[in-house]
């Protein structure tokens, strides 16, 4: 068994096994800012839902060295995997969808294993998806650290819930045991059940699907209920995409002509035009284009989210004239019938102003 430690001793790396070292606190932040919230003391004693570790499906070795932090995860992010809503809904259906994905991310992606840590068949079926998760979820203590959402993987713990879910709503089975999966993860990670998110919600994607997306605030509360939590819930960026159209198009782009986009329309309607400077917009930031599989039915480049607003949204003060305050402006009419901006316009008033 071959080990690769880090020289800064911060965390432990591993291959086909589960072991730790010692590391310090990352300061990381979370959507819903999870370090700034006291997090829950484990419950213990909760039964662990049935899950079918990687030996019993079969999964391949890792091609490299797994990542392990000995901090738990603080959110816990939901996926969809983009693919057939497939009718089998049997235990070697699930297995074939593990084997499909780990196949698919390491040799379609170049990853070392499967990047969620678990994965939720549309019968009910869970199944370990990086090797060694199961072992961090009964430790409670350590992350292993995976790759379904860029730029956060430190910090998450992700489910690919298999099916597309843009359209129609999650099988009652896949439902169930996502409930139950993700009260158990809240439980031993200590994370709080506010703390449960989509991958749109770190990266300007379509995943987990509108329909599971909508569903997110009653997964939430019902993970709270399981665990005598009470849920409150997050403010979160707006997704936008072409075919959408109102104040917050319109507010995006005037904020990409502030930005020096040209050729913007103020329309409020997101056609090709606005998808394009959207696309370049990222481009000259260097924002890393994180689709799901989704992206094999539907292209997602250009699609204005998480990934963007929190470079997009400049601040505004009082008395700002331009593109900015034009589009500050656009949101204060339709939330509060008031074009008149009182107080400074700030990341977090931006993302007020842009909740549905």
């Amino acid at each position: 068994m071959a080990f690769n430690t880090r020289p800064l001793g911060r965390r432990t790396l591993l291959r086909g096994s589960l072991t730790v070292t010692a590391v310090g606190a990352l300061g990381l932040t979370a959507p819903g800012a999870a370090g700034a919230l006291a997090r829950p003391t484990r419950k213990g004693g909760k039964a662990q839902p049935s899950i079918i570790g990687t030996a019993d499906w079969g999964a391949r070795e890792p091609s490299g060295a797994i990542e392990v932090l000995d901090q738990p995860p603080v959110a816990v992010t939901v996926h969809h995997t983009a693919g057939t809503n497939s009718d089998d809904t049997s235990q070697e259906h699930a297995i074939q969808v593990a084997k499909d994905i780990q196949n698919l991310h390491m040799d379609g992606n170049g990853w070392t294993d499967s990047g969620q840590q678990f994965t939720n068949s549309r019968g009910g079926f869970v199944l370990e998806g990086r090797h060694g998760s199961v072992d961090s979820l009964n430790a409670g203590n350590t992350h292993v650290v995976g790759a379904h959402v860029g730029g956060h993987n430190s910090e998450l713990v992700g489910i690919e819930n298999e099916g597309t879910y843009t359209d129609v709503d999650v099988p009652q089975a896949l439902w169930d045991s996502l409930v139950e999966l993700v009260s158990h993860m809240c439980s031993q990670f200590g994370i709080p059940a506010s703390e449960i998110f989509g991958h749109r919600d770190y990266n300007s994607t379509e995943c987990p699907g509108e329909v599971l997306y909508g569903r997110l605030p009653e997964l939430r509360e019902a993970v709270g209920a399981r665990l005598g939590q009470q849920v409150t819930q997050p403010r979160t960026w707006r997704l936008l995409k072409p075919g959408d159209r109102g104040a917050e198009v319109l507010a995006a782009q005037h904020l990409l002509r502030a930005h020096g986009i040209r050729n913007v329309p103020a329309d409020g309607v997101f056609g090709t035009t606005t998808q394009r400077a959207a696309a370049d917009f990222e481009r000259r930031h260097g924002i890393k284009f994180e689709p799901c599989n989704h992206t094999a039915r539907r292209p997602e480049s250009g699609l204005i989210g998480a990934g963007s607003w929190p470079l997009l949204a400049t601040t505004v003060r009082p008395g700002d004239r331009g593109e900015a305050a034009r589009a500050a402006q656009v949101l204060l009419e339709a939330k509060q019938h008031s074009r008149t901006i009182r107080s400074t316009i700030d990341t977090r008033t931006w993302k007020q102003l842009l909740a549905k």
